[in-house]
């Protein structure tokens, strides 16, 4: 169930091919979808979508019953699974998220925010001046909210968590002992779109942030929302400040993040990874664990466990200090 997006049901397998304008030529009856997923998150009644062999594990894994795909592909589609073969996958997947949950493609302000006061009854809260707080949000014990922020419908805050001034936060979950310094901006949707000859088509996002237990987020960070699947910040993770990170990115336990570093979409970051500033991560790359990246790098491959990169494109470290001497 997504808390915070209302989800339109009985959305037939007809209405998806009427929509992607593709014709009935399927040997099997018309049925209901339940709902656009992941490919390592749907179940039998779910439609997900296939465009990079990158993704071939979830590929073989996915419960899915119809699988939106490009004619490449459409050999790696298994058995069990209904291909949908369309030219152009993302924007089809746009248009199937649109009609599943309408109200998801743009970012409107929450009317339901009010004035937050003692009458709340959150335990032990201290906040300051203008403070707005939307429906059915949840702060924990010993929290604290600075002047002119924004927690919108249905977030979710934990125990003993400070948030600065001037800090909007929606579509998000947040651990304990975390700490959001001024001037973060956190669930907003990604820079998701897909350009035609005619106009840029939005995409819908769906996801959340999720931030896990004793993180920090410094000062004009900007997290985006997931599209289909959430952003993740792993536990006692740090991030410096102005750090960017984009929609579906997943940071994993114990990690460094200094000043102005980027993040493209859908990148998964390990363990006690450590990162210099001003580095960017292009996008659906894997880094493992214990990595190090140098200051200023450009990461535009994915890097195994233990390693230590620097430069552009990011080498091993001792490969670009022989270059460099």
């Amino acid at each position: 169930m997504n808390i915070f997006f209302k989800k339109k049901n009985n959305i037939t397998f007809n209405k998806i091919l009427s929509l992607l304008n593709v014709k009935n030529e399927f040997k099997i009856k018309n049925f209901l979808l339940n709902d656009i997923k992941t490919l390592n998150s749907s179940n039998n009644k779910d439609i997900s979508f296939f465009n990079s062999s990158k993704y071939k594990n979830d590929l073989n894994k996915t419960k899915a019953k119809i699988i939106i795909c490009n004619k490449i592909h459409l050999k790696l589609i298994p058995k069990k699974s209904i291909p949908l073969v369309v030219n152009n996958v993302l924007l089809s997947v746009s248009k199937v998220t649109n009609l599943f949950y309408p109200d998801a493609i743009n970012d409107d302000l929450d009317h339901d925010v009010d004035f937050l006061n003692k009458k709340n009854n959150f335990i032990n809260l201290s906040f300051g001046k203008n403070v707005l707080i939307g429906k059915r949000v949840k702060i924990g014990k010993n929290s604290s909210i600075g002047h002119n922020s924004i927690i919108e419908t249905n977030v979710t805050i934990g125990n003993n968590c400070s948030i600065g001034s001037n800090v909007i936060i929606r579509k998000s979950i947040i651990g304990n002992n975390v700490n959001i310094l001024d001037g973060a901006i956190i669930g907003k949707k990604g820079f998701g779109f897909f350009p035609t000859r005619d106009k840029n088509y939005r995409y819908p996002h769906i996801g959340a942030v999720i931030i896990g237990n004793d993180v920090e987020i410094g000062c004009n960070n900007t997290i985006d929302r997931g599209s289909l699947s959430n952003t993740v910040i792993g536990d006692n993770s740090f991030l410096d400040n102005q750090v960017h990170i984009a929609h579906n990115v997943k940071i994993g336990k114990n990690c460094v993040i200094t000043g102005q570093v980027g993040f493209a979409g859908s990148s998964e970051i390990g363990n006690f990874v450590m990162i210099g500033g001003q580095a960017g991560i292009s996008g659906h790359l894997k880094i493992g664990n214990n990595v190090q990246i140098g200051g200023g790098s450009g990461v535009v491959k994915s890097i195994p466990n233990n390693s230590k990169v620097m430069g552009y494109p990011a080498k091993d470290i001792r490969n670009f200090l022989k270059e460099n001497k």
